[in-house]
């Protein structure tokens, strides 16, 4: 679908399976600029497939993933998408609402990766389970970025 800019597809326990497809879609659609996965039950499976995905799909600006079961491996397959995606503004892995299983080899993946990402403003990571060390990493990883907003 060529004219589809958001798609919001909370709360419908789609699973891993259910995100790998929609990362095979996200692999060639050039319109969708919002998708919102909250509470779908996705895994570290179903973040890599996205994860994959968004290395390519060069549309979406926001991914919101919270409350899913996203452990390090799904968060660090993140972190390889951001460090080549440039259209990514806005990703949400966890909020006061609800957060996923990341820890600190997943924060400190997408730290990593936000050396090298100019277009991530926003950044959610609240409701996880990631350590004062982690976090400091995070929080060196966007020092002196105007404008950048992160919540841990």
């Amino acid at each position: 679908n060529a004219s589809l800019t958001a798609l919001s597809l909370d709360y419908n326990k789609i699973g891993d399976a259910g995100a790998a497809a929609i990362a095979k879609a996200l692999e060639v659609n050039a319109s969708l600029t919002f998708l919102s996965l909250r509470s779908n039950n996705i895994g570290d499976e179903g973040a890599t497939a996205i994860g994959n995905a968004l290395a390519v799909n060069a549309s979406l600006t926001r991914l919101v993933l919270t409350s899913n079961k996203i452990g390090d491996e799904g968060a660090t397959a993140m972190g390889n998408a951001l460090a080549v995606n440039a259209s990514l503004t806005t990703l949400v892995l966890g909020d006061r609402f609800g957060g996923n299983n990341i820890g600190d080899q997943g924060a400190t993946a997408i730290a990593e990766a936000l050396k090298v990402n100019a277009s991530l403003t926003t950044l959610g990571l609240e409701s996880n389970s990631i350590g004062d060390a982690a976090q400091g990493a995070l929080r060196a990883s966007v020092e002196g970025r105007q404008g950048f907003s992160m919540y841990l």
